[in-house]
């Protein structure tokens, strides 16, 4: 499916994968209406809820991800001055509601702690946030997001559910 990709090719118009030989025009739009073998196919798998949730010491969910201006651990992006002029450091975002409740400014440095550790970083008030959770982006060394999360293994994939556990807010 690349044996028609060629860089002469590439640089003239460009070319879409795939291309299956010299001759082949590239294919600009690899589906329509449906799949070539017909309609995909889901499966539907029974939920397993995290291993750890929020209660009455830690009352928020924690979500860890990423944001659109770094990349992994930032080892490359965070050379990137425009880059960092737009995503300088951690943040923890946290709905409006969850935040008046816990007497929080957006800007002003917070505390989140888990089981397993805590960070420091600045509150990002939003209203994309959901009540109840809050969310910390993992590339920033000075506020690993990562000492909050829990390792237990996934009983089916066998990796870390990184992405969900029980944490609090203070502030410093």
């Amino acid at each position: 499916s690349y044996c028609g990709i060629t860089y002469d090719r590439i640089e003239v118009d460009g070319l879409h994968w795939p291309c299956t030989g010299t001759d082949h025009p590239g294919t600009p739009c690899l589906h329509v209406d449906q799949f070539a073998c017909g309609l995909g196919v889901f499966h539907a798998i029974d939920y397993i809820p995290p291993a750890e949730l929020p209660d009455e010491e830690f009352p928020f969910y924690l979500t860890t991800g990423r944001i659109l201006y770094q990349y992994h651990t930032g080892t490359m992006t965070m050379k990137v001055g425009g880059l960092n002029e737009i995503a300088p450091e951690c943040f923890v975002e946290i709905s409006r509601k969850d935040a008046e409740a816990s007497s929080i400014q957006d800007g002003e440095p917070i505390r989140v702690k888990s089981r397993r550790g805590e960070i420091v970083a600045k509150a990002k008030i939003s209203e994309k946030a959901v009540e109840g959770t809050v969310f910390i982006p993992f590339h920033y060394a000075s506020a690993a997001a990562n000492k909050l999360t829990n390792a237990v293994l996934d009983p089916i994939a066998k990796i870390p559910e990184y992405k969900v556990c029980a944490v609090r807010i203070e502030k410093v």
